[in-house]
């Protein structure tokens, strides 16, 4: 057992260290010091508080932190200041209204069970025809007197994109494609370096312009497009060719 408080100023005064000097630097209030050298805990703002104090201030003052924390909880540190956690019971009051709720509940389970089963039972029984009320099936394509016969359905045939295949086959060519017409947007401005193509989607009309179209191929879904022209021209291809 030793003196705590003395311990720290005997410590601190034999540095040649103020309370103002650590202060500054371990930031610790200088109250706080006082009350720890002068053992007035009550001044101090917890045990917590108090415990973390001590040890950085006898660390600080080159002293074993621990023994200090130790000597602090065997003599001064109120053991019972912290009560246990409060563990409710449940009184017998309560744990006889739990039981009556879980007998009300199973209850409800087992009336709705039985609602259902009767349900059931009835639904079952009357989804049965008698043989006097089976009628056979129409046949196809007769139609019961005051109706009117059901038409089938027609199913639009989907559409198959065309494209439009421009290759440079005998020299290089110069290339502007727009959509629509010669306002229309641009797809497609450049060379088209010899052996190089381009295909463009025909969901409409594509408006070409050609530097050179004798070195050019051009196929729509496959065919030729014949009688291009053989200087720098215009032309709009469509799905059925070169349009007039």
């Amino acid at each position: 057992m030793f003196q705590i408080g003395d311990s720290l100023r005997e410590a601190r005064t034999r540095r040649g260290l103020s309370p103002a000097d650590v202060h500054k630097a371990i930031r610790i209030r200088e109250r706080y010091l006082t009350a720890l050298e002068e053992e007035r805990w009550d001044m101090l703002p917890g045990e917590a508080y108090t415990k973390g104090f001590l040890r950085t201030y006898s660390e600080y003052l080159g002293l074993d932190g621990q023994l200090y924390v130790d000597e602090y909880n065997a003599r001064i540190a109120r053991h019972d200041e912290e009560p246990p956690p409060f563990v409710p019971h449940a009184s017998a009051e309560t744990r006889h209204l739990q039981r009556g709720i879980l007998t009300a509940l199973v209850g409800i389970l087992l009336v709705g069970a039985a609602v259902a089963g009767l349900a059931a039972w009835r639904l079952g029984g009357s989804s049965h025809p008698t043989a006097g009320r089976q009628t056979a099936p129409p046949s196809e394509g007769s139609t019961a007197a005051g109706t009117t016969p059901r038409t089938k359905p027609v199913t639009p045939v989907p559409v198959v994109p065309a494209f439009a295949l421009i290759s440079a086959v005998r020299a290089r060519c110069w290339l502007l494609v727009r959509a629509g017409g010669p306002n229309g947007t641009t797809i497609f401005e450049g060379v088209l370096e010899q052996g190089q193509a381009k295909r463009f989607r025909l969901s409409g009309r594509l408006w070409v312009r050609m530097g050179r179209p004798d070195a050019l191929d051009i196929r729509i879904a496959g065919r030729v497009v014949n009688g291009l022209p053989g200087t720098p021209s215009n032309v709009v291809l469509t799905r059925n060719g070169v349009a007039a």
